[in-house]
């Protein structure tokens, strides 16, 4: 027996030092798995990070000007997840030097759908109708951190806790015909941005045409996503919830006030971690669809638990989703303050049978009558590993805007989506690449109660051929 216990545990003392890993393999273990957990926690940032880089590389825009599209959004905007059917804008706001002005006009003769955010796409507040002038226009004040002094009467003050941030605003369009894309894109020239201290005589806002740019900010799942979360830790202060990141982030070579200069073995670890962290965000942005209707592939775009915590400002004593937020910003961008009054969005990343999209198939979508909007709908492809428009084709989407969009005499609308249209059916197509899977998404501007008592039902895309 004693020679049995002996043999026993010379056994199990063999096994632990055949499996003990070296200092080397720990601290290289550390660094990759650390690597993963700051991709999840660090993605809205690098985000908004990936958006900024590319107005100042590629165009002549700069921080508290506004850079613009000129005309409804095509595949050259590779952003996450954006909205062809309308005018868009964005405005890089940067407060070091004090607080900054988004001067909204009111909703006459054109409306603007906005959202400001900080630099985590956190909601500061919502613009136009749907947002807190109602319509009326207003002067949103945004504010640096530990700001202590008055603000002057007529602004409606933001908060921030982040130096940099920034306004989505779209311009909404009545028809995609030249006249109204030209007058929307008018009516958008009427926004303002301008430090306060020179409110008394605001400079003439910069406006800069992104049109035709190839401006892509899709994530970029390799070692410069690290770069760019450097970049975040230098320019902005930590926030009190992300200080356990401060550790983290310094065994992965970045840390304030020090310049990231990775080893080839730690630039190694570090593609080793994006890669799962890649892998990590697609299992659950897949497994994570919250089914909007009980039975239906279609799914609420955002996560009922991150957006409660999100308009908490993620302050909450026993919550900090920030899982759900890594799938959230690895496929969209922006926040909204109040989701559902404005805009509400559904996604499908599956046919009614449940397989994937394949662009070398067709599909048909019928779009119910009386869809419940004030303003309009739409339908939208996007390519599913990307989450971006779909590269090199001629339209991304089909809304209620078109023209010569063709409606059934029931006032149903059917909608396809393929490598080409089915015959005579060409105003109702939505190109897909045949060599790629796609996702689609089904947009609601001020949707009604019918939506969300869910009297009115929007089936599930079929394939058809």
């Amino acid at each position: 027996m004693r020679r049995a216990t002996f043999a026993f545990l010379m056994l199990s003392t063999a096994a632990t030092t055949a499996f003990a890993l070296s200092p080397e393999e720990l601290a290289s273990r550390t660094v990759e798995r650390r690597a993963v957990e700051a991709v999840i926690w660090g993605i809205p940032a690098v985000n908004y990070d990936l958006m900024l880089q590319e107005m100042l590389r590629k165009t002549k825009g700069k921080p508290n000007q506004i850079l613009y599209w000129s005309k409804p959004l095509d595949w050259h905007n590779q952003t996450l997840t954006p909205n062809p059917d309308a005018i868009y804008l964005m405005a890089f706001t940067d407060t070091r030097d004090g607080p900054v002005v988004i001067e909204v006009p009111p909703a006459e003769g054109g409306s603007i759908n906005g959202n400001i955010v900080n630099i985590w796409q956190m909601a500061l507040e919502d613009t136009g109708p749907s947002g807190a002038d109602q319509g009326k226009g207003g002067k949103y004040l945004v504010l640096p951190p530990g700001y202590a002094d008055k603000v002057p009467d007529g602004y409606i003050p933001l908060q921030s806790d982040t130096f940099g941030g920034y306004a989505l605003l779209r311009a909404n369009l009545a028809s995609h015909s030249d006249a109204d894309v030209a007058k929307s894109v008018a009516y958008a020239k009427r926004l303002k941005v301008y430090p306060l201290s020179q409110a008394a005589n605001p400079p003439e806002t910069v406006f800069t045409d992104a049109e035709g740019v190839i401006f892509d900010s899709t994530i970029k799942y390799d070692t410069s996503f690290f770069s760019s979360l450097d970049r975040i830790v230098q320019t902005e202060p930590w926030l009190t919830r992300d200080k356990v990141m401060i550790g983290q982030l310094k065994s992965l070579g970045i840390e304030k006030g020090k310049p990231f200069a990775p080893t080839a073995a730690m630039t190694k670890q570090l593609g080793a971690g994006i890669k799962e962290g890649h892998e990590w965000l697609e299992a659950n942005y897949e497994a994570g669809q919250i089914h909007f209707y009980e039975t239906s592939r279609w799914s609420s775009a955002a996560n009922p638990e991150l957006v409660k915590s999100a308009l908490a400002g993620y302050v909450e004593p026993d919550a900090y989703p920030v899982d759900l937020r890594g799938v959230a910003y690895s496929f969209a961008f922006v926040g909204l303050k109040r989701l559902g009054a404005g805009q509400f969005y559904l996604v499908s990343i599956k046919d009614k049978a449940g397989q994937n999209f394949d662009g070398g198939k067709t599909y048909r979508l019928t779009v119910p009558a009386n869809v419940p909007v004030q303003q309009y709908w739409s339908l939208t492809a996007y390519d599913r590993e990307t989450h971006a428009l779909i590269r090199n084709m001629t339209r991304a989407s089909r809304s209620s805007q078109i023209a010569d969009l063709q409606k059934n005499p029931d006032g149903t609308v059917e909608l396809f989506l393929g490598p080409k249209p089915p015959e005579g059916k060409e105003a109702n197509w939505i190109p897909t690449d045949p060599m790629r899977e796609f996702e689609v998404m089904f947009r609601l501007y001020a949707p009604t109660k019918a939506l969300f008592d869910k009297s009115w039902v929007l089936p599930d895309v079929e394939h058809i051929q």
